[in-house]
């Protein structure tokens, strides 16, 4: 049986199986009835493996195992295993979920919170910071971040930058709000990203800002994440952005800000102009 490595990596990824699984399933499928060791001879997997990888298969719902002498296995319809997979996933990952829920109410958490608070206090300042790639990440981390904010959000992105926070971080944004944290965002108002002001108006303040491209978010004057290029002139997968915690640099930021933020308009008196 000639069965092409690219075929056994995809069945791999979509089914969340090991290469012997993989290997026997085919084999299996290719005859449709056999035993362990014409499988194990088929697909090249060692004979001492292939009774282990057989009733793996058999608990997961891809073949069953036939009485007699010899042991044989038949193939499930692949239709069926496809759903049997679904399940099968649908029930482990509910599980997990389910396990992680049941974290909250156990010491563990406030073990590892302690770990955490008290821990950090003994990083190097330079330990506590770190690079990431992909505006998917990115936004992840900005999340994150703003989730831990207590006092205040300050905001500096593009045009479009503006359009995804609002589309992205809308709903983190009410949840920070009503906690009483102040939002304040900078970024070029066109006409463009009209609907992503009025968006964000009840849950910050939004200003033009002119002659100046920068893309950044500080939080408490604490936590700085800043990226490192033009979101016009780079793909999202390649996007770059640098987190630092540090409240020396972070607070010295946002002082210039503050002078800048005072001579920037509000972007709502600048749309209700425009039209």
């Amino acid at each position: 049986m000639i069965v092409k490595e690219e075929f056994l990596s995809k069945l791999r990824l979509y089914f969340s199986l090991n290469l012997y699984e993989v290997k026997i399933w085919t084999a299996l499928l290719s005859r449709g009835v056999s035993t362990a060791g014409e499988l194990s001879d088929i697909a090249n997997v060692p004979r001492s493996r292939s009774y282990d990888v057989l009733e793996s298969l058999e608990k997961k719902g891809f073949v069953v195992m036939k009485f007699g002498k010899p042991i044989k296995y038949m193939a499930v319809a692949p239709e069926e295993v496809v759903e049997r997979a679904k399940k099968n996933m649908k029930v482990e990952a509910d599980t997990k979920v389910k396990r992680l829920e049941e974290l909250r109410n156990t010491e563990v958490l406030g073990e590892l919170k302690t770990l955490y608070t008290q821990g950090v206090e003994l990083v190097e300042p330079s330990d506590l910071s770190g690079s990431l790639r992909g505006r998917h990440n990115l936004y992840n981390h900005l999340d994150f971040t703003l989730r831990s904010a207590e006092e205040t959000v300050t905001i500096v992105t593009t045009t479009t930058g503006l359009i995804r926070d609002s589309e992205v971080l809308k709903g983190t944004f009410e949840k920070i709000k009503k906690r009483g944290v102040k939002i304040r965002i900078a970024a070029p108002i066109t006409k463009e990203c009209k609907n992503a002001i009025k968006e964000l108006s009840d849950v910050a303040e939004v200003r033009h800002l002119d002659k100046l491209s920068a893309r950044f978010t500080v939080i408490d004057s604490k936590e700085l994440t800043f990226m490192v290029l033009d979101d016009k002139d780079v793909h999202p997968t390649y996007d770059v952005g640098i987190w630092v915690n540090t409240p020396f640099f972070a607070a010295a930021l946002e002082q210039l800000f503050e002078l800048a933020w005072k001579e920037m308009k509000p972007a709502l008196k600048m749309l209700s102009k425009s039209k």
